[in-house]
């Protein structure tokens, strides 16, 4: 989820670094044939699944661009929160929630819901309670997931959202079985990614995901393509279900 122009800041926030040690203890961890390896680009982490290299991993110390009072300009988050049609019951995942940023513009939409507000850093986390208690909101749930389980309860979530964040997940597999064991039956799944298909889109490659790509993946765990809604200026929104 980065900007070419932040190159400088956010090499320096990535949590991963590619190096050979890593890259061994990583494979021998793995026995389960998902993943390949190889020597890391600079923005990966030298690890791939399908054939894509996953990204490195924005800290917790970036919270300040995921509120920049730009965003919602830029990324025209009004247009994407009428895309996902919430319904006043719907119980949400917002799965890499950051700061909450997406988290707190959905819980008004949901009185009778509720966002599972899921991320994997504990300072993350503390944003979100903070968040949550700063706006008086009781139909949002902070959870502390894993790189390989985002704790959601079984057959429980009406839609999950991963906004420019599944692109970093280093067991992507992993998460979209547990993500998938979630869902209600006519369960959606949601991601929102910058558009690998167009060179314009001023974002690092290992941080844009295409259509193709998306569904490939998807397809491994279950799910199909019910949409693309192209409204956002350089993402997709695609929608998936079992």
């Amino acid at each position: 989820m980065h900007r070419l122009w932040l190159l400088p800041l956010f090499s320096l926030l990535a949590c991963g670094t590619g190096s050979s040690q890593q890259k061994t203890a990583a494979q021998a961890a793995d026995s389960t044939g998902y993943y390949q390896y190889q020597q890391a680009t600079r923005d990966g982490i030298g690890k791939r699944y399908l054939g894509r290299e996953i990204a490195q991993v924005m800290g917790h110390l970036g919270a300040s661009w995921l509120e920049r009072p730009e965003r919602e300009r830029e990324e025209r988050t009004d247009l994407l929160l009428k895309a996902l049609n919430l319904r006043p019951t719907d119980v949400v995942a917002d799965i890499g929630a950051g700061t909450g940023f997406f988290t707190f513009l959905m819980a008004p939409k949901l009185p009778k819901g509720k966002v599972l507000a899921v991320d994997i850093q504990p300072e993350m986390i503390d944003y979100l309670q903070e968040g949550t208690a700063k706006r008086k909101l009781t139909n949002v749930e902070p959870v502390l997931g894993t790189e390989s389980d985002p704790k959601l309860p079984a057959n429980s979530v009406d839609l999950v959202i991963m906004i420019d964040a599944y692109h970093e997940f280093s067991y992507p597999r992993e998460m979209l079985e547990k993500i998938v064991s979630s869902l209600k039956p006519d369960g959606r799944v949601v991601l929102v990614e910058y558009r690998a298909e167009d060179p314009s889109v001023p974002i690092k490659e290992l941080h844009k995901l295409s259509v193709a790509q998306a569904s490939n993946e998807m397809k491994a765990v279950g799910l199909r393509l019910i949409k693309n809604d192209r409204r956002l200026p350089q993402q997709h929104i695609m929608f998936f279900g079992k």
